[in-house]
């Protein structure tokens, strides 16, 4: 509410007014042959403040003979211009009296308070002198005098009148704004200042309590601009120096609200206005984001640049702390490429220049975040907070990285491609959290280099390692196992950390050969093969042969592979017509650089 021109929808007008028996309380100075009459019928519990001489009131009544006649239009029949100026307080409207007694209680027929200063002869004496010390919602039954009223004219002459008053509201020309903090957070980095935008919750009351407006009943915050002109000016004072999750109520007198018209609908003319409010949002649009580290690690040998693509677990919240999202509750960081447009800006700016390992908050204003319009639970021109944790990050063109920690003072062989390998590793993620170990596995692990047995990054890690080596390989997901990563076992776009120790090293065989002589052929090797003699060379003979010189050191075959699978796919390769056998014709070596041949 508050914001100048606006209507809101007429929320019912209930008034529920109490019946008291009060003692009636004599007034002395008003004459020596009657006495103003005031019984207290209701007096609130809370009295902030009371009727004083010069006093602007706003309240309803029933004006009655002492028989309980009320006072009819007739008497006014004659006297159009003292019904003009109403001298008594009284409504009329066409000629009639809009008011009336009902079931012990009151009830207006008019939709209007009588509004007028007290002590400036604006009322007769009796109700000018029967209205000081009045509290809102105090409830009085008077009984004026004639000495107090009019003695005799259009009245009947020497007539007591009775009146059964209900105070509204109460103000005074001098009055400002009235700000009442009942709740302040222990934290206020900021409050609020002209300019500034704003999103807060509201109820806004009469000063007798009524409701006219809630932003609560309709589940959405008021938002607006402060000191600009676009609220009430009361509203615009109220607002200032306040911070987020602050509570306050904000009384504001009606020439500092919506004045003598009122709104035209709900709001009276010449009404005080209180509204409860809770700050929720502040931001100006000036505003830049804002970055809190919270943990920096001390060792931090890279930072994130534009064009990294980043890992990282996060909690969203409005400046209140209202949870609007969390990787955390997914079990899934949030992957990204920063400073290329992947995510608002805000983020894309808040997470250069981090560590891995490191935790921030990130700050981001609507402008640097979703805006005006706001996305799914993020309302429009929300504040948002981005605690965050960055778990790791790379670039695409990364390589792997070698660190060696240990060499064995004999380190002239190394491996290279082909060679069969046994090692130990522990495969982590860049934040330390463990994957995989070998070694509480009691086993190593072994492959062939260069067979396509592992991770192209691990197989990059790996070469030119001497037995008894330590090293660490840190391998790019581009490297490793991709976006995808492994289901249940490495998350997806994720850099590994592999810590290595080198346990044995078997030659392999030079690169494209499966087999190799390690001495001279015989010139007889098809016959050799063929012990049957029948030209022909079954898989049975083949594998009898071959394992036979693997035996007695005469040949070799590729190590780190299933023997028998490496024999049938060199009977495969000479059986040329694939008729199950070899023949003679068939039959023939490979050259291996004039030194070796393989079959």
């Amino acid at each position: 509410m508050a914001f100048r021109g606006w209507r809101p929808p007429p929320p019912p007008l209930l008034l529920l007014l109490l019946w008291v028996t009060g003692q009636a309380a004599p007034v002395a100075g008003l004459g020596s042959d009657a006495e103003l009459q005031i019984e207290r019928r209701f007096v609130p519990d809370e009295c902030p403040r009371t009727v004083r001489s010069g006093d602007f009131v706003r309240y309803h009544y029933v004006g009655t003979f002492p028989d309980g006649q009320k006072f009819d239009s007739r008497y006014w029949d004659t006297a159009e211009d003292k019904a003009d100026k109403n001298p008594l307080g009284i409504y009329w409207k066409d000629r009639q009296l809009l008011v009336r007694v009902q079931n012990h209680g009151l009830s207006y027929d008019r939709d209007s308070t009588f509004n007028v200063f007290v002590g400036k002869g604006q009322l007769i004496t009796g109700m000018d002198q029967a209205l000081v010390g009045m509290c809102v919602n105090e409830r009085r039954f008077v009984k004026i005098p004639p000495n107090a009223c009019y003695g005799t004219g259009v009245i009947p002459p020497n007539s007591v009148l009775h009146f059964d008053v209900l105070l509204m509201d109460i103000w005074n020309s001098e009055d400002q704004v009235q700000i009442h903090t009942y709740f302040k957070p222990p934290s206020c980095p900021r409050t609020i200042q002209v300019s500034d935008f704003v999103r807060y919750h509201y109820n806004g009351t009469f000063l007798d309590g009524t409701l006219f407006d809630s932003s609560h009943n309709r589940m959405k915050t008021y938002d607006t601009y402060v000191g600009i002109g676009w609220l009430i000016p009361g509203m615009d004072k109220g607002l200032l120096g306040m911070c987020v999750g602050e509570k306050r109520i904000i009384t504001i007198p009606p020439f500092l609200a919506y004045g003598e018209d009122g709104d035209g609908k709900d709001i009276p003319g010449q009404a005080s206005l209180v509204f409860d409010v809770a700050l929720l949002d502040l931001h100006n649009p000036k505003d830049s984001i804002s970055i809190e580290n919270k943990v920096v690690p001390e060792n931090c040998e890279r930072i994130s640049q534009s064009g990294d693509f980043l890992r990282y677990h996060y909690n969203g919240t409005l400046l209140d702390g209202t949870l609007f999202d969390s990787s955390y509750s997914r079990n899934r960081t949030f992957d990204t490429y920063i400073g290329q447009g992947y995510v608002i800006p805000g983020m894309d700016e808040g997470l250069l220049g981090v560590c891995i390992g490191e935790k921030r908050r990130i700050v981001v204003p609507p402008h640097l975040g979703y805006g005006e319009e706001g996305r799914g639970n993020i309302p429009g021109s929300a504040v948002l907070v981005f605690d965050i944790h960055v778990i790791d990050f790379h670039n695409p063109s990364d390589s792997i990285s070698i660190t060696s920690h240990y060499k064995p003072p004999d380190c002239s062989v190394l491996s290279k491609k082909g060679d069969y390998l046994k090692y130990h590793y522990n495969a982590s993620l860049l934040d330390g959290t463990l994957l995989d170990s070998t070694w509480n596995l009691g086993k190593t692990y072994n492959i062939v280099l260069g067979s396509g047995q592992v991770v192209l990054g691990m197989d990059m890690g790996l070469r030119e390692m001497c037995v008894g080596e330590k090293r660490t390989v840190i391998i790019p997901p581009h490297l490793g196992y991709g976006e995808a990563g492994v289901d249940g076992e490495v998350p997806g776009s994720a850099v590994l950390v592999f810590d290595i120790e080198l346990l044995e090293l078997v030659a392999g065989l030079p690169e494209g050969y499966m087999f190799i002589w390690n001495g001279e052929v015989s010139p007889n090797l098809f016959e050799e093969i063929d012990k049957d003699g029948n030209g022909e060379v079954l898989l049975e003979e083949f594998s009898e042969y071959i394992h036979a010189q693997v035996a007695s050191g005469k040949g070799k075959l590729a190590p780190g592979f299933d023997a028998e699978l490496v024999v049938k796919n060199m009977f495969t390769n000479q059986d040329r017509n694939g008729d199950g056998k070899v023949t003679a014709e068939e039959f023939k070596l490979k050259d291996q650089e004039a030194k070796h041949d393989e079959l």
